[in-house]
C-alpha cells in the first residue's frame, strides 16, 4: 500500500491514518527489523517495545528509541515531546536512547530537500521527482543527523508512534475490562474508563503488544499539550553534573589509547622516521607499540599511531615522532588557493543551478548596473569534543563506541577496514560535544578500526589532540561570489546575477564515504543561499564553478548558506544604497510575494527598534544598526546587529535580535537556544573566523590562533518565533547565515566602509 492511501489531514483538523495499517512499509507501520513482524515483544518482564520506536516498563517508564545524533541542540528532547504528545504519558517518566542501525530511522527528509529545487518549487515533475527521492531515501534508509533536518524528518514517524501505542493501549484496556475502545480516554500515562477506571501504560503494555491498530489518529494543533511548550530537557541535569556520556567518556576494562601523528595533505606514505626515533618512543613508558597507518578511503591520512597504557602516555611518544616527514605531501596555501579560485570565477561561466528571465542579456542592455566581488575563507569546526572512537576487534566481530552523525557510515568504516560484514560490527552511539558536520565524515572511525586491528581482543581508543583535530578536518571550503544587479530608475532589481566558485563540498563528502549517486551534476551546497533566496527577480542566472585542491572539505554548520548570505545580504545592502532606499523597506518590496519572509522582516524591525536613534556605546563611540535576512533548511530567519567600532578598530556587537518562523515550535526554549548559538557561532567566524594554510599545513593549531567568541565579546541577544501551525523546519543552522551580513551592513551604515570579505576587520581607526 502506498503513502497515498492513507490520510495526513493538516495540523488544524488532527489526522487520521486509515486503511491496511499493517501492509503499509517498514518506515510508515512503525516497526523494525530488530521487532518481530507481530509489532511488539514483551521482553522478559521489563520493558515492552509497542513498535520500532518506544517502550513501556512497568514502572511507567517510557524510553523514546531516537534515531537522531544529540549535539547540544535538543533534538533527543524535541522528538521525544512528538511521541509524549501523541502518547499522552507523564513528561516525568520519559528518557531517551539511541536506535539500532535499520532502514526504518533513516533520514528521508534531507535527501529530498538536498535536491536542487527552489523552495517554493512545485508542479507534476518536481513533484515526481522528490517522491521519487523519498522512496530512493527509504530504501537506502540512511541514517543521518544533519541539514537542520532532525524534526522535521520524524515529524509523523515520531507522533506516529505515539499515537499507534496509544491506540494500542487503548484497546487493551476495553479488552480488559470488556468495553468498546471508544468509551475509554487517555491522561497522564494510564487509561481511563467512563466509570474512572484506570489501568497505567505500564501494566497495560505487556497486553497491549497483541492490540495492533488498523486506523489510528493524530492531534489536532489545538489539542496540543507538550508540542508547542518550553518543556525541560531531558538531557540538562547529566550535562550538568558531568555525569552524561560522551565518545571521549568510554572506559572499558583493559583498555588501550592511541594517540596519532598524521601526514600533511596530499601525502602518500606514513611520517618516516629514523630506527632511532621509533627506539625512543618505544622505549618510554606505558608504550605497548608504534603502528603504521596506510590511511584509507574515508579521508585519514597516512599516518604513525602510538598504543600505550594512558592516552597521555601515547601521546608524549608521538611527540617524540613530530619531526618524521612523509612522502608526496602537498605544498599548497590558501594564498594560492584563493589566487587559482578568483581565476576561475573570472574565466569560466560555472555550471548553472537556477536561471529565468535571461537574467545576463537584461544586464547586458541594462543601463545601471552594481558589480561586486565577495569572498570567504576556509573554517575549521572546531568542536569541543575532538575526534576520537574507540573500537574492539574480536573473533565475532568488532564494537564501535563513539559519537556520529552517520552511525551506519561509522559501522561500514569498520566493517570495511576489518573485512566484515556490516552486521558483525556493533554500534555503541554516544551524544556528541559539537558536531557542526564534521562527525558527518567517518575517518577517525576508520582509523580507530585500523589500530584495533592489531590488537585483537583488547579495546582500543584513539583520542586526537586539539591540534590534531585543527589541522585533520574537512574545512569549509574558500569561496569567491561576483554578485551583478541591473536596476531600473526606481531601483528597482531588473535581474540578478550570481555566480561563485570554490570546491564542491558534498561532492567530496560523498566521494569518501561511497554515495557516488552525487557525482554527477552540480552541488547545490556550494551555491546555497544564492539560487534559492526568497526575493522576487524578474530575472535571475545563479551558477557556480567548481575548483579542486588537496584541502580536504566538507560540511560546516549551514555548509553554503554561511557565506552565500553574507555575499548576497551585503550586496543586497548595496543595492539599497545605490537606489536610496531605507535596507529593510528595500527588503521588504522584493517579499511582497512571499508573505512568509516579510512577516519574519517586520517582526525583526519591530522588536529591534529600526529606525530610531541609538545611544551611543558604553566607550562613547557612536553605534548603528544593520539587517539581513536568509532562509535555510525550510526556515527563514532576520537579524539586526547593533555595532561600534573601538578606537582601536576592534568591531564590536552590543546586542542582536532575531525572529525567526520555523514552522510550529515545537520547544520555543530550544529554538530560542539554537538562534542563540548559531548568532554566536556565526559572529566567531564573522569576526575571527579564517584557516590560513601555509607549505600544506594549517597555520592555526589551537583556540589562542583560532579564536572562538569570549564571554565578554558576546552581545545580547533577543530571540522572536513567529506563530505558525506550518509542518517545523530546521532551527540548528538558520540562526548562523544571516549574522555575518548583519554586522557588515552595520558598519557600512556607521562608517561608510564596505567590507567584501571575512573575516570582518576594519582597514584603519580613521575609516572609523
Amino acid at each position: 500500500m502506498k503513502r497515498r492511501t492513507f490520510l495526513l489531514a493538516g495540523l488544524g483538523t488532527g489526522g487520521a491514518l486509515f486503511l491496511g495499517w499493517a501492509l503499509l512499509p517498514p518506515r510508515q507501520r512503525l516497526v523494525g527489523s530488530t521487532l518481530p513482524e507481530s509489532g511488539g515483544t514483551d521482553t522478559g518482564g521489563k520493558a515492552v517495545a509497542l513498535n520500532g520506536w518506544l517502550t513501556i516498563a512497568p514502572d511507567d517508564t517510557i524510553t523514546v528509541v531516537v534515531p537522531k545524533a544529540e549535539m547540544g541542540q535538543g533534538t533527543h528532547t524535541a522528538l521525544a515531546m512528538l511521541m509524549a504528545e501523541e502518547l499522552d504519558c507523564d513528561w516525568a517518566r520519559v528518557r531517551v536512547e539511541h536506535s539500532p542501525i535499520d532502514k526504518i530511522y533513516g533520514n528521508v527528509s534531507a535527501l529530498v530537500e538536498g535536491l536542487p529545487f527552489a523552495p517554493e518549487a512545485d508542479g507534476t515533475l518536481v513533484r515526481g521527482i522528490r517522491w521519487m527521492m523519498a522512496k530512493t531515501a527509504r530504501e537506502l534508509g540512511v541514517m543521518m543527523t544533519g541539514g537542520s533536518s532532525s524534526v522535521r524528518d520524524c515529524w509523523m514517524p515520531m507522533r506516529e508512534a505515539g499515537a499507534s501505542a496509544r491506540a494500542s493501549l487503548i484497546a487493551a484496556a476495553a479488552a480488559t475490562w470488556g468495553v468498546a475502545a471508544s468509551t475509554c480516554r487517555t491522561e497522564q500515562g494510564a487509561v481511563i474508563g467512563t466509570d474512572g477506571r484506570r489501568l497505567r501504560f505500564g501494566e497495560l503494555a505487556s497486553r497491549a503488544v497483541s492490540h495492533r491498530p488498523r486506523e489510528i489518529t493524530l492531534k489536532a494543533a489545538a489539542d496540543f499539550a507538550v508540542v508547542g511548550k518550553p518543556m525541560p530537557r531531558l538531557d540538562s541535569t547529566a550535562k550538568s553534573n558531568g555525569t552524561a556520556t560522551y565518545g571521549i567518556d568510554a572506559s572499558l576494562p583493559n583498555m588501550l589509547y592511541a594517540a596519532v601523528l598524521m601526514s600533511p595533505f596530499g601525502a602518500t606514505t606514513a611520517p618516516s622516521v629514523t630506527a632511532a626515533q621509533m627506539a625512543q618512543s618505544r622505549a618510554m613508558s606505558g608504550v605497548r607499540a608504534v603502528v603504521s597507518l596506510p590511511g584509507s578511503r574515508y579521508g585519514d591520512p597516512p599516518a604513525l599511531a602510538v598504543v600505550a597504557e594512558s592516552w597521555w602516555q601515547a601521546h608524549k611518544a608521538a611527540g617524540a615522532l613530530a619531526s618524521a616527514t612523509a612522502s608526496g605531501a602537498s605544498a599548497v596555501s590558501t594564498v594560492t588557493v584563493l589566487q587559482d579560485i578568483r581565476d576561475t570565477l573570472r574565466n569560466d561561466d560555472g555550471m548553472p543551478l537556477r536561471f529565468f528571465g535571461d537574467a545576463k542579456k537584461v544586464l547586458a542592455a541594462a543601463s545601471r548596473t552594481v558589480d561586486a566581488t565577495y569572498e570567504a575563507p576556509y573554517l575549521a569546526h572546531a568542536t569541543m569534543e575532538p575526534m576520537n572512537a574507540t573500537v574492539r576487534v574480536s573473533n565475532d566481530g568488532a564494537e564501535l563506541w563513539t559519537g556520529t552523525q552517520v552511525p551506519g557510515y561509522a559501522r561500514a568504516a569498520v566493517a570495511h577496514v576489518l573485512g566484515l560484514d556490516d552486521e558483525r560490527v556493533t554500534v555503541h552511539q554516544h551524544i556528541l560535544g559539537g558536531g557542526f558536520g564534521r562527525r558527518l565524515d567517518v575517518d577517525y572511525v576508520a582509523q580507530a578500526a585500523a589500530i584495533a586491528k592489531t590488537a585483537p581482543g583488547v579495546p582500543v581508543q584513539v583520542i586526537w589532540s586539539r591540534e590534531d583535530d585543527m589541522r585533520h578536518d574537512f574545512y569549509r571550503p574558500a569561496t569567491v561570489s561576483r554578485l551583478r544587479a541591473a536596476l531600473d530608475a526606481d531601483g528597482r532589481v531588473t535581474a540578478f546575477v550570481a555566480h561563485s566558485a570554490g570546491q564542491a563540498p558534498f561532492k567530496a563528502y560523498s566521494k569518501r564515504v561511497g554515495f557516488l549517486l552525487t557525482q554527477s551534476g552540480p552541488d547545490r551546497t556550494s551555491s546555497e543561499g544564492t539560487w534559492d533566496q526568497p526575493y522576487a527577480f524578474p530575472a535571475l542566472h545563479a551558477s557556480h564553478s567548481e575548483t579542486d585542491s588537496a584541502i580536504p572539505v566538507g560540511s560546516w554548520r549551514s555548509v553554503g548558506h554561511s557565506h552565500h548570505a553574507f555575499f548576497v545580504e551585503s550586496f543586497i545592502d548595496e543595492l539599497a544604497a545605490v537606489a536610496k532606499q531605507d535596507p529593510a523597506a528595500y527588503r521588504a518590496t522584493m517579499l511582497q510575494s512571499h508573505p512568509r519572509a516579510l512577516r519574519v522582516l517586520q517582526l525583526a524591525t519591530e522588536k529591534s527598534g529600526w529606525g530610531t536613534p541609538l545611544a551611543p556605546a558604553p566607550d562613547g563611540r557612536p553605534r548603528a544598526r544593520g539587517i539581513a535576512l536568509h532562509a535555510a533548511f525550510g526556515s527563514i530567519v532576520a537579524e539586526v546587529a547593533e555595532v561600534s567600532v573601538a578606537a582601536d578598530g576592534r568591531i564590536r556587537v552590543h546586542r542582536v535580535v532575531a525572529a525567526v518562523d520555523c514552522g510550529l515550535a515545537v520547544n520555543p526554549n530550544i529554538i530560542t537556544q539554537q538562534i542563540e548559538s548559531g548568532i554566536i557561532d556565526g559572529l566567531s567566524a564573522a569576526l575571527n573566523g579564517e584557516l590560513v594554510i601555509e607549505g600544506g599545513t594549517p597555520r592555526q593549531s589551537n583556540f589562542h590562533e583560532y579564536r572562538l567568541l569570549r564571554i565578554d565579546e558576546c552581545p545580547v541577544i533577543e530571540t522572536h518565533i513567529v506563530l505558525s501551525l506550518d509542518v517545523p523546519s530546521g532551527v540548528g543552522e538558520p540562526g548562523l547565515p544571516p549574522i555575518a551580513p548583519a554586522v557588515a551592513n552595520a558598519l557600512f551604515t556607521l562608517t561608510g566602509t564596505r567590507l567584501r570579505s571575512l573575516p570582518l576587520r576594519m582597514p584603519s581607526e580613521a575609516s572609523s
